[in-house]
C-alpha cells in the first residue's frame, strides 16, 4: 500500500531516501530549510569533500547514480604525510590498491535533489521545521514568515545533527540522547592549481599534515585545487583563539604548514571569511515512533568527519531500509522496528571509530612505529588473505557491520602488538619458526573474530 511520505531535509540522505521511496511507489515530499542550493547565487553550505567508499557506492547504484558520480570523483589510493621538515611518506589505504573517492558534497546534493525532482518527488524549500508533535506527526514549518502545519503520514527525519524532529523526540518518555562536542574546530581553506589548471600536489591522494594536538588535511577537486580543512582546539596554546590578526596566521602557517601556504595565495582572506565550525556527535534512542516516523542519517547518528563515513553511513541507512521494504511490503511498524535494530548498534560504532580515527590522522600517522604497524597490516593481509582483513579495509572497502569491525579492533591490536614484540617483522619472516609461530597466531585471532558477525546486513 502506498504511503505518502514526508522527508525532513533535502541534504543528501534526505534526496536519496526520497529517490528509493519514490521508485518503490510512495508519493513523496520534501521539506528543506535552506533555498535551493541549484540557484547560482546559493551557496551550497558545508562543503568539506565527501569520502565516498563502498558503502556510499552500493546506495548511488540504488539510485542509477553510480557512473554519473565516478566521473566527477578522484580516487585516493592513500594518505600522503608532509612533516613539519617537509619530509613527505605515503601510506597506501589498502594491499589491494582499492580507493576512496573524493566527491563534491555540492555537486553530488544538487544531482540527487534533480534525480528525486524527475522522479516525481516534491521538494519545498525555505520550509523551516520548527517542531514536530510526534504522537499525531502534525510538522511545523516557519514559511515566509508565517506558521505552516503539514499532518505527515510517514516521516523522516534526514535534517542532520541538530534534526528538529530528533529534538521532539527528546521531549517524549523514556527517550535517551546526548550531544558531545569535541573542544576541537575547523575552518575550510583552499590550494589554488597551476597555471594551466594543473593540481600542484599528488592528485590520488588524502594529504594530511599531522601535527599532534592539531592538523591539516586537503582532498583533490576537478578543477585542480584541493579543499583545505584545518583542525584544532578553539581554546588553548596552539588554538584558534591565538590566531588573532594576519600576522599570527601567516607566522603559524610559515612554521607548521609552509609547503602548504607556499600554494595558498589566498589564504589570508579564506582564514578569516570562512568560519570556525564545530564538530558534534550524537546519541539518540529510539530512533523511531510506531509506524509513523524515523531518523536516518546525521540526525540518527551525527559523527566527525575522520572516517570519511558519515554520508556513507548515512547512504548505507537508506540501502538497508531499502532491503526491508523489499521484505516486509506494507508493513511499515515491521520495517521501521527492523531498521532500528538492525542500524542503531552500527551508528554508534561508526560515531566511536570516527574519534579513535581522530587520534591517529593527527598523531599516530606520523609515528614510525605506528607506520610499521600499517605496513605489516598490509603483508598479513596480503599472506592471510581469508583469515586477516584490517579495521580500515573492513570499514572502507566492504559492507562488514561496522559493530563488527571495530570488535576485531581489540583483537588486531592484541596480534599486532604480539609481532612486533618479536622484532623486525619483514625480517623475522624470512625464517620458518617464525613464520610457524605466525600461522598460529594467525589461526587464533581468526577463531576470536569468527564468532563476530560478518554478514552483509549492515
Amino acid at each position: 500500500m502506498s504511503r505518502h511520505v514526508t522527508i525532513l531535509g533535502a541534504g543528501l540522505v534526505g534526496s536519496l531516501l526520497s529517490i528509493i521511496l519514490k521508485k518503490r511507489g510512495h508519493e513523496v515530499s520534501i521539506y528543506e530549510r535552506r533555498p535551493d542550493m541549484r540557484d547560482a547565487n546559493i551557496s551550497a553550505g558545508k562543503s568539506i569533500n565527501l569520502a565516498m567508499s563502498a558503502r556510499g557506492w552500493r546506495a548511488l547504484e540504488l539510485a542509477g547514480l553510480r557512473n554519473e558520480m565516478e566521473a566527477l570523483a578522484i580516487p585516493m589510493y592513500g594518505r600522503y604525510l608532509h612533516q613539519p621538515d617537509g619530509q613527505t611518506a605515503f601510506q597506501p589505504y589498502s594491499k589491494n590498491n582499492e580507493a576512496i573517492y573524493s566527491v563534491s558534497r555540492g555537486e553530488l546534493n544538487k544531482k540527487l535533489m534533480t534525480l528525486a525532482e524527475k522522479e516525481g518527488v516534491n521538494i519545498y524549500f525555505e520550509h523551516r521545521c520548527t517542531h514536530v508533535h510526534v504522537e499525531n506527526n502534525h510538522v511545523h514549518f516557519h514559511h515566509d514568515h508565517k506558521e505552516k502545519i503539514v499532518h505527515a503520514d510517514l516521516l523522516f527525519g534526514a535534517d542532520g545533527a541538530f534534526s528538529a524532529l530528533r529534538e521532539s523526540y527528546t521531549h517524549m518518555s523514556r527517550v535517551n540522547c546526548d550531544q558531545m562536542y569535541l573542544e576541537y574546530g575547523y575552518k575550510e581553506l583552499c590550494i589554488l592549481p597551476g597555471k594551466n589548471g594543473e593540481w600542484l600536489m599528488e592528485k590520488n591522494a588524502l594529504h594530511i599534515w599531522p601535527r599532534g594536538k592539531y592538523m591539516m588535511i586537503a582532498l583533490p577537486n576537478t578543477d585542480g585545487t584541493f579543499t583545505c580543512t584545518l583542525f584544532m582546539p578553539f581554546e588553548g596554546e596552539v588554538s584558534f583563539e591565538k590566531l588573532q590578526t594576519r600576522d599570527d596566521v601567516t607566522s603559524f602557517f610559515d612554521k607548521q604548514f609552509a609547503d602548504a601556504k607556499a600554494l595558498m595565495p589566498g589564504l589570508l582572506d579564506d582564514f578569516f571569511t570562512n568560519p570556525t565550525s564545530s564538530l558534534i556527535t550524537t546519541h539518540i534512542f529510539p530512533w523511531h515512533y510506531k509506524n509513523k516516523s524515523a531518523l536516518i542519517g546525521d540526525a540518527a547518528h551525527a559523527i566527525v568527519p575522520f572516517y570519511g563515513q558519515g554520508m556513507n553511513a548515512g547512504f548505507e541507512d537508506v540501502t538497508i531500509l531499502s532491503e526491508l521494504m523489499g521484505i516486509y511490503k506494507d508493513d511499515w511498524n515491521a520495517i521501521l522496528k527492523t531498521y532500528e535494530a538492525k542500524r542503531k548498534p552500527n551508528g554508534d560504532a561508526v560515531a566511536a571509530l570516527a574519534l579513535l580515527n581522530f587520534t591517529e590522522m593527527r598523531d599516530k600517522v606520523a609515528d614510525p612505529m605506528f607506520l610499521e604497524r600499517k605496513k605489516i597490516e598490509k603483508e598479513l593481509g596480503k599472506r592471510y588473505p581469508h583469515q586477516f582483513v584490517s579495521v580500515y579495509e573492513m570499514v572502507s572497502f566492504s559492507h562488514t557491520p561496522y559493530s563488527t569491525a571495530i570488535q576485531c579492533t581489540q583483537a588486531q591490536d592484541k596480534l599486532l602488538e604480539r609481532i612486533m614484540n618479536e622484532g623486525d617483522f619483514f625480517a623475522n619472516i624470512e625464517h620458518a619458526e617464525f613464520a610457524g609461530s605466525l600461522g598460529k597466531w594467525i589461526t587464533e585471532y581468526n577463531n576470536a573474530v569468527q564468532q563476530l558477525d560478518f554478514g552483509n546486513e549492515a
